[in-house]
């Protein structure tokens, strides 16, 4: 028996994933989960590049803007709900299409990733959020040298809860894989360096059009603390254009060291016209 089939849009930021996913969502009768670990938060739109609803052609999305900001939502989390929103989209006979740049968040539900409950900490976050980035990746490095080696050094969130993950259990946390129950067709995109560049700091410069600033203020006056922006990407008061452009690339560039690593991804450089006939054939081919 065949296993269903769930198309995966992933790559670096700023290469046009939403926009692929819709067209291809409207050619297959399909629904579009979201995989970043930002857009899944309320309030945080214009920061975390979201769809827009004109955006999305009437083209169902999950996971888009479903968690207050002030919950640190974990990849587990993650995992159980888009395993949910999977099963409810082939229930209805369409077919689920996961588009988004979070790695973690993508190898968690691709590869059958079995993660360990481990309930939030608030004693121990607590006296790690008095720490640098760098004392946090050696003290993850002391715990657990092989989740040290693929984490993202400058993500605090992430490094936090591998910290609080390791300790719970005493050491390193022993993750176990089990066979997917369905089959992921991995689409990538990305785009040459001087390119991506030219990209970012377009989309950069629509941000701040767009109201970035008042967004970051709305976020501070709904309760949302500077260590909280900063955990989720703000790490700056008065964020300035070249300071945005200059941490995007640098996260365009690990999404793509992440991504590496995956021989089952069919790339395709987005600054070219996508042949979506192409990507067609291969979605049917699985």
């Amino acid at each position: 028996m065949n296993k269903p089939k769930v198309i995966v849009i992933l790559g670096q930021t700023a290469t046009g994933k939403s926009d692929l996913a819709v067209k291809i969502a409207k050619k297959i009768n399909g629904e579009i989960i979201s995989a970043d670990s930002r857009q899944v938060y309320k309030g945080l739109d214009i920061g975390s590049g979201k769809i827009s609803k004109k955006e999305m052609l009437g083209v169902p999305h999950h996971l888009l803007g479903v968690i207050n900001p002030k919950h640190k939502f974990t990849v587990s989390e993650y995992q159980k709900k888009t395993i949910y929103a999977i099963a409810e989209i082939i229930k209805e006979n369409k077919v689920p299409i996961i588009c988004g740049g979070t790695g973690f968040y993508l190898d968690a539900v691709t590869q059958g990733i079995i993660l360990p409950e481990v309930p939030p900490n608030t004693k121990l976050r607590k006296v790690l959020s008095k720490k640098t980035k760098g004392e946090l990746f050696e003290m993850l490095k002391k715990l657990d040298k092989k989740r040290a080696s693929n984490i993202d050094k400058n993500n605090i969130v992430r490094l936090v809860r591998a910290i609080e993950i390791a300790k719970s259990l005493g050491g390193v946390p022993k993750i176990t894989e089990v066979k997917p129950m369905y089959e992921f067709i991995k689409i990538g995109l990305y785009l040459p360096i001087p390119i991506l560049e030219k990209k970012v700091k377009k989309r950069v410069k629509k941000m701040f059009q767009a109201g970035l600033l008042n967004e970051i203020k709305k976020l501070k006056k709904s309760g949302i603390t500077e260590a909280r922006l900063a955990e989720l990407g703000f790490e700056y008061n008065h964020p300035t254009k070249e300071k945005v452009i200059l941490e995007t690339i640098k996260y365009a560039k690990r999404q793509m060291t992440w991504f590496k690593r995956d021989s089952k991804i069919a790339w395709f450089d987005a600054s070219k016209k996508i042949p979506l006939n192409i990507i067609l054939t291969l979605v049917k081919k699985g």
